[in-house]
């Protein structure tokens, strides 16, 4: 009989498995280590489960708004709020790329396609679920299927799919400064944090003068999925933007404050700085991407770039153009475990 524990290791974003058996078979410890690390790297998908900000949030009428309501405007963009459903899929040779590269060593990649599905009536218990498949990498085959509830005050269940036991396993909601799947961004930072832990000050309106970052990966580095990365986006130098200011409300936490740069149409935060002892820790910026749809809030992921400034790592989450697909046309049943049962390796 073989015994598990799961151990989350906060703040560096590390998940180990520790086997407590007369049997030493190291080749599936591997595997399944491996494969628990898709329940850091779902959440993406950035920030796109949670509660307290209603789904139809309406736009704006006017231009004069609080900073907590610039908030929940915020939220309701970065959760996809203005589509039925949103995803990231693989179109020929083109699929989403998580990058990651500690300083001074070379990026390691993982793909993956992910589902977001929003259309749930206001009486139906669910209120999302966030579906994700990892196609290449360390992470080959393994499936993470999140799901949110209406009840503000229930934690959301994750279920992960290890293709090394061919079982399910559910586990309970991460800490908000556990990293995301060794990444810069944390679990607060994509999918967690809402606007009620954090209190809100306006700092005025100002031009965005900046291109955001992006992963500049060396040509004798470049692989199969960092060959075409997307380059600094510059699009937004000149946009008028909110500086926003949000403090956090947990004690003795990672960051003190944040300042994020919030597109004053679209409500996109181009920009976020965390500062820690009144230094700047680090950046997290989102190349937003306008879709099809009418309400200017409805934006696409071109990528996500975050870089701790105390250590040097960078990550980089890079979506093709072409991947992102809003109010498409797939089967409730898509977000279920029978999904996960079929994944294949």
């Amino acid at each position: 009989m073989l015994r598990w524990r799961l151990e989350a290791l906060r703040g560096n974003g590390r998940v180990n498995i520790t086997k407590e058996s007369q049997e030493n078979n190291m080749m599936i410890k591997k595997k399944i280590v491996t494969s628990l690390v898709a329940a850091a790297l779902v959440a993406t998908s950035a920030a796109t489960l949670a509660g307290g900000v209603p789904k139809d949030l309406p736009y704006p009428s006017s231009g004069d708004l609080t900073a907590d309501e610039i908030a929940q405007q915020v939220y309701f963009v970065n959760h996809f709020y203005a589509m039925k459903n949103y995803a990231i899929v693989k179109k020929g040779k083109k699929i989403t790329t998580l990058v990651l590269r500690a300083k001074g060593d070379k990026p390691t990649t993982i793909t993956l396609e992910r589902f977001l599905n929003n259309d749930y009536p206001a009486d139906d218990p669910i209120k999302a679920q966030d579906l994700a498949i990892f196609r290449s990498g360390k992470l080959r085959g393994t499936g993470m299927l999140v799901t949110d509830y209406n009840d503000d005050n229930k934690s959301q269940s994750y279920m992960i799919w290890l293709p090394a036991l061919r079982k399910i396993r559910r586990f309970a909601q991460p800490a908000h400064d556990d990293a995301w799947g060794g990444s810069d961004f944390t679990f607060g930072d994509v999918v967690l944090r809402k606007p009620k832990h954090e209190t809100h000050e306006l700092l005025g309106k100002e031009t965005f003068d900046d291109c955001l970052g992006a992963l500049d990966v060396p040509k004798e580095q470049q692989g199969r999925y960092t060959r075409n990365l997307r380059g600094p986006a510059c699009d937004f130098k000149g946009k008028e933007v909110y500086k926003l200011k949000s403090t956090t409300k947990f004690k003795n936490w990672w960051y003190d404050y944040r300042i994020s740069y919030v597109d004053t149409k679209t409500f996109a935060d181009y920009r976020t700085e965390y500062f820690k002892d009144g230094n700047k820790i680090k950046v997290l910026d989102r190349y937003w991407l306008d879709s099809p749809l009418d309400d200017p809030r409805a934006q696409f992921w071109g990528y996500w770039y975050g870089k701790n400034l105390v250590t040097g790592h960078e990550t980089f989450a890079n979506i093709p153009d072409g991947v992102s697909v809003a109010n498409g046309d797939f089967p409730r049943k898509l977000w279920s475990e029978q999904t996960l049962r079929k994944i294949k390796r």
